[in-house]
């Protein structure tokens, strides 16, 4: 759990991701072309992977990934995400958690 919360916290944009996960894509994909360069940690590539997915399963991530950290605070999940972006809330969230600028 301390792991997560440190990486969560070390960037304005944290997604734990597994890299064979088409809504994790699409997750990265969507931040990539808001102008947003966040921090990925594909859960099936670290070597303490499994422990971090357990750590956010433990948040209440069901399923696990994608997990989205906004200015170190957990937004959600993909459903969260895509709803923030549709209602037009998530690029005020990218700016006062430092991700955007503009």
């Amino acid at each position: 759990m301390d792991r997560v919360a440190k990486l969560a916290s070390q960037k304005a944009v944290v997604i734990f991701s597994k890299s064979s996960c088409c809504m994790c894509h699409a997750i990265k994909r969507l931040f990539y072309e808001q102008g947003v360069s966040p921090a990925i940690y594909e859960l099936d590539e670290e070597a303490r992977g499994r422990e971090m997915e357990w750590a956010l399963m433990r948040l209440g991530c069901s399923p696990s990934v994608p997990a989205v950290f906004l200015g170190g605070k957990f937004v959600g999940l993909a459903n969260t995400i895509m709803t923030l972006h549709l209602n037009g809330s998530l690029k005020k969230l990218l700016r006062e958690a430092g991700a955007l600028w503009l």
